[in-house]
């Protein structure tokens, strides 16, 4: 039944101001997330099977009284918001009413069907929870912070009657039956995974277990001299963030279309139209690199880089480029990227300076002068010619994109760019002199969540870590990756060095300071000051 409309429906359930019907924006949602998930990640049936519950759950929460009321009220027809719609009324308070995902979750912790583990086993469950919970960001409190999904209900009882706590109950069953229809009825399938993931109804004597229930953490990460710890905590937050990712994306993408539209994609059943777009790229960086590779000096060096591109090419995940300075890992690394039929490349940097060296240095004639190099820090934002601005739309759309970790830090530890975890599992990265990262607090973690995260995409992970100091405790022990997948270019520098220490007095300038004192030439001076 086509129950999309311009004006809404007294009784019907909204999911958002495009008056979309709710159980057809769940249904939705969920399909696209798990289809997002399966052209990610392969061979993960039971993590995408999970994706498409989250999906269908996610706005279960909107069917409280209060949002309907809000959604469908004529002045709200327009309203956009950058996370996600929630109750804007002035008089109206978080303070003292959960949000619509908090609902959620704590429906799905009365829902969940305990008798069939073998459908989602208690971790996967969890990670369900936390994409419900955490698909939107978490409101900032006054008062006493929701921590258990006892609380959620608490707030919850204390604005609703209690024959509207039973309608809500009984509804939340309702319209998750009208998601497995939709499901059984667009696959063609006699049974929905769905409906074996949660019970036929809630039983209220359930209600007193709340309180004792934590609801879900963002990441947990606790302070151990275990290593084995972190990679545990490390793998499972890159899989709740790549499912976190696929039904944000997926609801951001439903949520764009009219009730007519999304109405007309499911009957038709069109959803995988809206799938395609975001995960496939095209572009002519590939010519770009043959341009620039023909551009240098044939010879035993240039031999030996090709040699090593090829080795990380050929490797059946993430690759590691050792080499020291000025041996080529530039050229490497884009011969590797033109190897394995790069569209884009992301080049993470450490530090603004290596940026701003790189984006220089890739826009000269001899490398990528026809292509579009894009540097994106917190500074600056050009794009080809330094000092030219990059406008909002087209960030983090060049060829080859120069940019610093706490940018693609942003796809994992915020919501509101969660989507770019997408594009980031999607394309050719170089993460350039990764070694810095290594005694770095949290970003050590948050550099091994984002690997994590690529090493699920298996021989597509497409990830070059470039250094020439690598650390191969952190890289085996820490991040997984065998030392064979290490491969070394070696120097042809045959100069001899000749060092010097001295120990001075840095309150003087004069000839004892050897930065004042005027040296020989051929000389280096290097200080720590």
């Amino acid at each position: 039944m086509n129950t999309s409309s311009t004006k809404p429906i007294y009784g019907f359930m909204y999911a958002n101001t495009h008056l979309q019907s709710l159980s057809e924006h769940l249904f939705a949602v969920g399909y696209v997330a798990e289809q997002l998930h399966k052209k990610l990640i392969f061979n993960r049936t039971t993590q995408a099977n999970a994706t498409f519950v989250a999906g269908c759950l996610h706005d279960i929460g909107k069917i409280d009284p209060h949002f309907q009321s809000w959604v469908t009220n004529p002045k709200k027809q327009n309203f956009v918001a950058e996370d996600g719609q929630h109750i804007d009324d002035g008089k109206f308070s978080f303070d003292k009413h959960p949000r619509h995902n908090e609902i959620s979750a704590m429906l799905y912790q009365l829902l969940d069907n305990k008798t069939l583990k073998s459908v989602l086993n208690n971790d996967i469950k969890a990670s369900v929870k936390h994409v419900v919970f955490w698909h939107h960001a978490k409101p900032l409190r006054k008062g006493k912070d929701i921590e258990t999904y006892g609380d959620v209900y608490s707030k919850l009882s204390d604005n609703l009657k209690p024959e509207q706590i039973k309608e809500l109950f009984e509804k939340s069953c309702k319209y998750l039956d009208q998601v497995c229809s939709i499901d059984k009825k667009y696959r063609e399938i006699d049974s929905s995974k769905l409906g074996l993931c949660f019970a036929a109804a809630i039983d209220t004597d359930d209600v007193s277990t709340l309180s004792d229930t934590k609801l879900p953490k963002y990441k947990t990460y606790k302070a151990t001299d275990n290593i084995d710890k972190y990679k545990s905590d490390i793998s499972l937050n890159a899989h709740n963030n790549i499912m976190r990712s696929c039904v944000i994306t997926a609801d951001r993408l439903i949520s764009a279309l009219s009730a007519d539209e999304l109405h007309t994609h499911i009957k038709n059943k069109t959803l995988q139209q809206l799938v395609e777009p975001v995960l496939y790229k095209e572009s002519t960086l590939t010519a770009h690199i043959e341009q620039c590779l023909t551009s240098f000096p044939a010879g035993e060096r240039s031999t030996k880089q090709s040699e090593v591109a090829h080795q990380l090419a050929e490797l059946p995940n993430i690759a590691v480029l050792a080499g020291a300075a000025g041996c080529g890992k530039t050229k490497i690394a884009l011969e590797w990227a033109k190897l394995k039929n790069a569209q884009q490349i992301i080049w993470v940097c450490p530090r603004v300076q290596v940026c701003q060296g790189l984006f220089l240095e890739l826009i000269t004639d001899q490398y990528l002068p026809n292509a579009n190099i894009e540097i994106n820090t917190g500074e600056y934002k050009f794009t080809n010619q330094w000092g030219q601005s990059t406008v909002e739309q087209q960030l983090f759309q060049g060829d080859v994109v120069i940019t610093t970790i706490d940018q693609i830090f942003s796809a994992i530890i915020s919501h509101t760019k969660a989507d770019a975890l997408i594009d980031f599992l999607n394309v050719h990265i170089v993460f350039d002199e990764f070694h810095e990262y290594v005694n770095m607090p949290a970003f050590n973690i948050l550099f091994a969540e984002l690997i994590a995260c690529k090493k699920q995409r298996e021989h597509l992970a497409n990830t070059l870590l470039v250094s020439a100091t690598p650390h191969y405790y952190f890289i085996e022990e820490f991040l997984g990756i065998d030392r064979d997948d290490i491969v070394v270019m070696p120097s042809f520098n045959q100069s001899l060095y000749q060092l010097n220490f001295q120990t001075f007095d840095e309150t003087k300038q004069d000839e004892s300071n050897p930065l004042y004192k005027k040296q020989a030439d051929k000389t280096f001076v290097i200080s720590n000051t």
